[in-house]
């Protein structure tokens, strides 16, 4: 995903649906709300990206716009109440971190727009009608289609020829993870590969399941666009590589050949 194009997108957005139209009290800046199930820290670096970009478009924050966030801390159940809240503040657009939070956001708001940077999976989770015809009040950019999992399991096996077992790192709460796993783990099969699912419910799972990975001696992993695996994208690869040191976990070295950045 290009920053310029999201940029784009949502000034798009702006002239597409125009804020008074949102309900809007007369006289006040618009109101623009960064929706994420990520943590703030790690995050706050795509929002200020965001803000740049608006700027470059004209959209200066205290000038003529406002933006503030709303982040689930890698906490995906509190998406919902954070909607609600988002959708409560009347904003003119909604900035969606990602599927997870457009999903929270058009549950509680079928007016305001919503637009994401990584709309993955959208006609499956209902985010949009089809993929030729979309409609409703969800767009942007989208980072997965189908058989692109496959091409992953294609590449694996490029790094690492001999592979026999491979380990999928993904958090099921996030609602676009289940096909992709289907289809990751269809394809695998197909090439005689043993797949390796550790579950992960939250950012609390991702060390054990690292760990099983490990002790399954896994040969190569694949890790899944997620919020959560982002933004823990640095703690993963020191526990996937690299010395051993004080709270990292022992991984064998046949561990570590998978890219998890």
């Amino acid at each position: 995903m290009q920053r310029r194009e999201f940029i784009t997108l949502v000034g798009g957005a702006a002239a597409a649906w125009p804020f008074a139209a949102q309900g809007q009290v007369p006289n006040k800046r618009p109101l623009i709300v960064w929706l994420g199930s990520g943590i703030q820290a790690n995050v706050g670096r795509f929002v200020g990206a965001l803000r740049e970009g608006l700027e470059e478009l004209g959209y200066v924050e205290g000038r003529n716009i406002e933006l503030i966030g709303r982040y689930a801390e890698n906490k995906i159940e509190r998406l919902p109440s954070l909607a609600e809240e988002v959708v409560a503040l009347k904003p003119a657009i909604i900035a969606a971190g990602a599927s997870d939070a457009a999903r929270a956001a058009k549950k509680v708001t079928s007016t305001i727009p919503i637009v994401s940077g990584t709309l993955a999976d959208a006609e499956h989770l209902g985010l949009v009608a089809s993929y030729s015809h979309p409609g409703g009040n969800v767009t942007g950019i989208m980072p997965y289609i189908a058989g692109l999992p496959s091409k992953q399991i294609e590449l694996a096996r490029e790094v690492v020829p001999r592979a026999g077992k491979i380990g999928l790192l993904a958090n099921v709460t996030d609602p676009k993870v289940m096909p992709q796993l289907v289809e990751l783990k269809d394809a695998a099969r197909a090439v005689g590969l043993t797949a390796v699912v550790p579950e992960i419910n939250g950012s609390e799972d991702v060390g054990g399941a690292i760990q099983a990975l490990a002790n399954e001696r896994v040969d190569v992993v694949i890790v899944l666009e997620t919020t959560i695996l982002l933004s823990l994208r640095r703690q993963i690869a020191q526990l996937m590589g690299g010395e051993p040191a004080a709270g990292r976990l022992r991984i064998p070295g046949s561990c570590r050949r998978g890219r998890v950045d």
